[in-house]
């Protein structure tokens, strides 16, 4: 019989491959917008948070602004006395994000085309800072709970079936089981969609020669619109994902730090990228903790991804199936 070493290895192998398809999740939103417009989207983190935060406050039947128009009313109003279906809940937070999407593009994108990268960063930067109070005021700062009905807790069924095979059973939290399938499929049709409607296609003419994609009749608008959409709606599941994980607050923007590295692996443009980099990343890190934490005194899950990355942008910048850029001077 194996020793339990190479079980548990296993395990945490099994573990880092599903929290690396949830870096993955949240890298695509990065990937999508930068494909399509040239900008890193710095806010994509909040977005996750934003959205997280409203689809509590509206399956909870949360008044939105509530502190804001008690002070200025005297009034006393804080919840509309109802709840909502959490499938009612993520549609209507879903139509929020496509708002939020067209609200960026006439607000902000529209008056800063053809401006420097540095520019559209700044005003991403901006735009994180502005959602992140404007969350804070919508639906109040404190910590919230999500729940959506995922299941949670250890998988019984997991652990019998490995036990009755190894001799040794496999911690695998349920709930990381169903957010891996879920972020699995949301990748599948985000790549499917790119690569083969038509939207698809003219994301990605977009993404190679804005000129020449506006003088077939592309609508560059149109395609900022739809890319912030998507955008929003992978971080309205991301945020479903690690808001009932850990609960909804700020630390849940934070995500979009660890997307970082994932990108740098990847490649900044790159779906396919997006998801290898966030496999190594996610098993890279529980690996190396598992065998060089203990000699290290532990930790290292909270910087190992970024030293991985940093010998890539030394070795290779444009990551895995980045394009390499060649630049005449």
């Amino acid at each position: 019989m194996m020793p339990d070493v190479v079980f548990y290895t296993a395990e945490v192998m099994v573990n880092g491959l599903m929290a690396g398809v949830l870096y993955a999740l949240v890298a695509l939103g990065f990937v999508l917008i930068f494909k399509a417009s040239g900008i890193f989207n710095y806010a994509q983190g909040v977005l996750a948070l934003f959205a997280a935060m409203t689809l509590v406050g509206i399956q909870n039947g949360q008044v939105p602004f509530a502190h804001l128009v008690n002070a200025v009313f005297g009034t006393k109003v804080h919840h509309f006395g109802w709840t909502v279906p959490s499938l009612a809940a993520i549609a209507l937070t879903a139509l929020v994000m496509v708002g939020l999407a067209i609200a960026v593009e006439r607000l902000v994108l529209r008056h800063l085309v053809n401006q420097e990268p540095i520019i559209l960063f700044m005003a991403t930067i901006g735009l994180a800072y502005f959602l992140e109070g404007l969350g804070d005021v919508m639906w109040g700062a404190e910590v919230k709970r999500l729940d959506v009905g995922l299941p949670q807790g250890m998988s019984g069924l997991i652990d019998e079936v490995t036990f009755n095979w190894f001799g040794y059973g496999f911690f695998i939290d349920r709930l990381d089981i169903a957010a891996t399938a879920v972020a699995v499929a949301l990748v599948v049709t985000l790549t499917l969609f790119s690569q083969y409607s038509k939207q698809g296609r003219a994301l990605r003419a977009v993404a190679d020669d804005h000129q020449a994609a506006l003088s077939v009749g592309i609508s560059l608008r149109f395609i900022w619109v739809l890319t912030w959409s998507i955008a929003g709606f992978v971080a309205l599941v991301a945020g479903i994902m690690w808001g009932q994980k850990s609960g909804v607050q700020f630390s849940l923007s934070l995500i979009a730090l660890k997307a970082l590295p994932v990108l740098m692996l990847g490649g900044f443009t790159s779906i396919p990228g997006a998801i290898v980099g966030g496999l190594i990343i996610g098993m890279g890190e529980k690996l190396f903790e598992f065998f060089v934490g203990p000699m290290i005194g532990g930790a290292t899950e909270n910087w190992f991804a970024y030293v991985l990355a940093l010998i890539f942008l030394v070795f290779r910048p444009q990551g895995l199936f980045g394009e390499k850029i060649i630049e005449r001077v």
